[in-house]
């Protein structure tokens, strides 16, 4: 399928972040994609990681918490109260059955959430995140999954990638890395098939470091990257700090981009810029599903007690941020610490040295949803468009539109389109959306919330009628 600018000089797309559900997607989240597709009519809708919720108890035969895992062999205790609640129980089946189950449920999933997509004839496109992999089905099978349905734009990844090459020596396609990273090029509207701009989907990794295995020797993960050992050391000091307790995975922090993946952020340019036949890298945006360190700087560090500051994760925990409004577009909203990898891979550094990248999207972190300017580069964040896992309040879940436009697609309008604005009246579940917008895994978190003002006053009217309930109890008493 050839994507091309309209005659008007537009290529609109939609990114839909961590929809992060089971095989029975929630309707509002179903909702939400129609009546966005209906309003935007995009030419485009990117997948950006975290489609399946890889924990949730259809799957707790086959978890894996980490690649390289015994498939059902580390439940998170989470999961398995989840299932006690839904009365499900492990069916204690044989692997290969187990696995056909959950094969079927992730396609029962997809076949959910692309529903409005299929029946509105939009193309899409998909990568990866931390918790898809995790029902048991690796990136490589979830891409056979998706090209099952109609317009999906996942290429077929070549069989070998080292060298780039020898990809093009091998009549490979050379806009495919790997699963989850590829190039959309966008023609201009003169049908001349001169390459505007191109769309890159990124891989961005899932969990760094090793896993232990028995006796306290390492286990047999390795991220992406052969080189993970080295580029990512475990850091345990930080987590049992700062971790994320329900949270899964994480005690080594997030992944990045494999070596591969970077390098062949410069080789496709180069790949574009030949077919256009002036060697020119051409106008690109990134999507991928974890941000890198440079989206901390749309922030700016302030005190402690300021209202609404986020404290920073990991390596950048002990700081609290708002965003810089310098920096940030009008309308941004930092509803949580950004989740990045421990290092930085210099992936925007690699997109700089290519050429022509001029922004990069990310989804992982549910509340946030800002678009900042920091070195030439936008970086920016759609929020969860699901309402299954944690988020914002109901009127801010939503999906991003981007408007491209031909003669200078860096250029572009976004925007994105909320719960509040499309449906504008309650979920089907506002306990869980309110839960889900409140949920504290650990004291950062905790802290995070006593910095929002009606949430400190709520807490504060309640411990003084607590205490003035108290002191009248201990009067009588004596009395």
């Amino acid at each position: 399928m050839t994507l091309r600018f309209r005659g008007n000089g537009t290529f609109r797309v939609l990114q839909m972040a961590d929809i992060q559900d089971g095989p029975n997607v929630n309707e509002d989240t179903i909702r939400l994609i129609r009546e966005a597709i209906a309003v935007a009519e995009p030419d485009l809708v990117v997948l950006t990681g975290d489609q399946i919720r890889g924990y949730d108890p259809a799957y707790i035969d086959t978890f894996l918490r980490r690649r390289g895992d015994t498939p059902g062999e580390h439940i998170r205790s989470v999961t398995k109260f989840e299932a006690k609640v839904q009365g499900l129980e492990p069916e204690h089946v044989d692997l290969d059955t187990a696995m056909e189950h959950t094969r079927d449920k992730v396609r029962e999933t997809f076949a959910s959430f692309l529903e409005p997509l299929i029946t509105a004839d939009v193309p899409f496109a998909a990568t990866y995140g931390n918790h898809d992999f995790q029902c048991g089905v690796l990136a490589d099978e979830q891409d056979d999954m998706y090209r099952e349905f109609p317009g999906c734009l996942n290429p077929r990844v070549p069989a070998d990638t080292a060298d780039a090459n020898a990809v093009d020596a091998n009549g490979d396609d050379p806009l495919a890395c790997e699963a989850g990273t590829f190039a959309l090029p966008i023609e201009s509207s003169d049908g001349s098939g001169r390459i505007a701009m191109s769309v890159m989907m990124v891989n961005s990794g899932d969990y760094a470091g090793e896993v232990g295995g028995e006796d306290g020797e390492p286990g047999p993960y390795v991220e992406t990257d052969a080189q993970a050992k080295a580029k990512h050391p475990i850091t345990f000091s930080l987590y049992s700090q700062h971790s994320r307790a329900i949270d899964l995975a994480d005690s080594a922090g997030y992944g990045s981009p494999s070596d591969q993946a970077l390098r062949w952020l410069g080789d496709v340019q180069r790949h574009l810029g030949e077919r256009n036949g002036d060697g020119l890298p051409v106008p690109a945006i990134a999507f991928q599903h974890i941000p890198p360190q440079e989206f901390y700087q749309c922030l700016r560090e302030v005190p402690a007690w300021t209202p609404y500051a986020v404290e920073g994760a990991r390596a950048f925990a002990g700081k609290c941020y708002l965003l810089d409004e310098s920096k940030c577009r009008p309308g941004s909203l930092l509803g949580e610490s950004i989740g990045c990898a421990d290092t930085n891979c210099g992936e925007v550094d690699a997109m700089r040295r290519a050429g022509g990248y001029f922004a990069l999207f990310a989804g992982h972190d549910h509340k946030n949803a800002f678009v900042g300017h920091v070195d030439g580069m936008d970086l920016g964040y759609a929020p969860t468009c699901g309402f299954t896992p944690y988020g914002p309040k109901s009127a801010l879940r939503g999906i991003r539109l981007f408007t491209f436009h031909e003669d200078d697609p860096a250029m572009y309008d976004t925007r994105m389109l909320t719960w509040g604005e499309l449906i504008g009246e309650p979920s089907s579940n506002e306990l869980r959306v309110f839960v889900g917008d409140h949920l504290v895994t650990d004291g950062a978190s905790f802290r995070n919330e006593l910095r929002k003002p009606p949430v400190f006053a709520t807490l504060a009217l309640s411990v003084a009628t607590l205490a003035h309930v108290a002191w009248h109890s201990l009067r009588k008493r004596r009395r």
